[in-house]
C-alpha cells in the first residue's frame, strides 16, 4: 500500500500486462500505453524480454501461431515472465466483443494486451498459464508431433495408392516404405524417452487397459498439467467438460467445446478400446447407455471419467483402481 500525503492509504498501481502478436519476421508487443516492434530473432526476443521485465509486466499473452510462438514463449518464461498462449479464436472473439473490427499487427497486440488484463484477474488463471516444459518434455513433444505428421503423410500416400497409375505406383511404394521406416525410428525414440525420463508416469498409465503407448506419450508431452489441476479444470482444458447453454427458464443441451485436440483424440481412442476391454470403463459405459444416454454422450462421459481418473492417479501417485471409476464423476 502507498500512503497518501494526507495520511490515507491507497492501493498500489496494478502491474501492467502485455500482448504480443507473433509473425515470422516481427514481434509486435503492447503493454501499458507502449506499442513496440521487435525483430523475431534471438536479439529481438532478448530486447523484448528486457523491456517487459523493466516495465514489471505481470502476464504476457500470445496467440498460438502454428509454432512460431513457442520459442518466444519459452524464452520469456525463462526470463521469469508468466506467459499464456491462447487460441486465436478466443482472441478474435474477444476483439469482436470489444467492438474492434480492424486487424493489423499493432491492433492485434493491443487486443492481446487487453485480453491479458482479463486473464490476469481470472479466478482460474492457472488454466491459461502453461508451465515451462523442461528439455526432456520439449524433446518428447517434438517427437510426438513429428510422429503425427509422419502418420498423416502415410495416410495420404496410402489413400492415393489404389487409384494411382501404374507409372506412379513404384514412387508411392518407395515413399510408403520410407515413411514406415521413419515411423519405426520415431516410435523407438519415443519409447526410449518415456523409459528414461517419464518412468513413473509410464508405470502408472501402463496399468490402465485401453491407454496405449501413443496415448501415454501424448499425455506426457502435451498435457504437463496432468495431476496439477482439479478434475473439472483438467476436463475443461482438454475439452471434454460439458458447457452449459441456459437462458432464463430454457435449459439447452450441454456440449463440449474447445480444448487440446491432440490430447482429446488420444483419450477418445483410449475410450473406444476401454469400453471393450477395460471392465470398469465398460461397466460405466453400459450403465450410461442403459440409462438412455445417446451413444456419443456416453462416450464423451467416459472420456471425462477416464481423464479425471488419470489426473487423480498422477496427483496421488497411485495406480489404476477400478473401484474409483464406478464412482460419480
Amino acid at each position: 500500500m502507498k500512503v497518501h500525503p494526507q495520511g490515507r492509504e491507497t492501493a498500489t498501481a496494478a502491474r501492467p500486462n502485455a500482448g504480443i502478436d507473433v509473425s515470422k519476421q516481427w514481434l509486435d508487443a503492447a503493454w501499458g500505453t507502449a506499442v513496440q516492434r521487435f525483430a523475431h530473432d534471438a536479439g529481438g526476443i532478448k530486447q523484448l524480454a528486457a523491456s517487459l521485465q523493466q516495465a514489471g509486466v505481470d502476464l504476457v499473452v500470445l496467440e498460438a501461431t502454428g509454432g512460431w510462438e513457442l520459442r518466444v514463449a519459452a524464452e520469456l518464461q525463462e526470463g521469469g515472465l508468466a506467459v499464456a498462449v491462447v487460441n486465436p479464436r478466443q482472441a478474435r472473439d474477444f476483439a469482436k466483443s470489444m467492438g474492434v473490427l480492424a486487424k493489423t499487427d499493432r491492433v492485434d497486440a493491443q487486443v492481446l494486451r487487453d485480453f491479458a488484463d482479463v486473464l490476469a484477474r481470472h479466478p482460474q488463471r492457472a488454466r491459461y498459464v502453461r508451465p515451462l516444459p523442461d528439455a526432456h518434455r520439449a524433446e518428447l513433444a517434438a517427437l510426438v508431433m513429428r510422429r503425427r505428421q509422419l502418420l498423416e503423410m502415410r495416410v495420404a500416400e496410402a489413400n492415393r495408392l489404389p487409384l494411382a497409375h501404374p507409372a506412379a505406383r513404384q514412387s508411392l511404394a518407395a515413399i510408403l516404405k520410407a515413411l514406415d521406416q521413419q515411423l519405426a525410428g520415431i516410435d523407438d525414440d519415443i519409447d526410449r524417452q518415456m523409459r528414461d525420463h517419464f518412468k513413473e508416469l509410464l508405470t502408472q498409465l501402463d496399468t490402465v487397459k485401453g491407454v496405449g503407448p501413443v496415448a501415454m506419450s501424448t499425455l506426457a508431452a502435451l498435457l504437463p498439467e496432468l495431476g496439477q489441476l482439479s478434475g473439472r479444470a483438467i476436463s475443461a482444458l482438454v475439452g471434454v467438460a460439458p458447457v452449459a447453454c441456459d437462458s432464463g427458464t430454457h435449459q439447452g443441451k450441454r456440449r463440449t467445446w474447445g480444448g487440446r485436440a491432440e490430447v482429446r483424440a488420444v483419450i477418445y481412442m483410449a475410450v473406444l478400446s476401454g469400453v471393450k476391454y477395460n471392465p470398469a470403463l465398460k461397466a460405466f459405459h453400459q450403465r450410461l447407455v442403459g440409462a438412455g444416454k445417446p451413444p456419443k454422450v456416453a462416450l464423451v462421459a467416459c472420456m471425462r471419467k477416464l481423464l479425471v481418473t488419470l489426473n487423480a492417479m498422477v496427483r496421488d501417485g497411485t495406480l489404476w483402481d477400478p473401484e474409483k471409476v464406478g464412482q460419480p464423476a
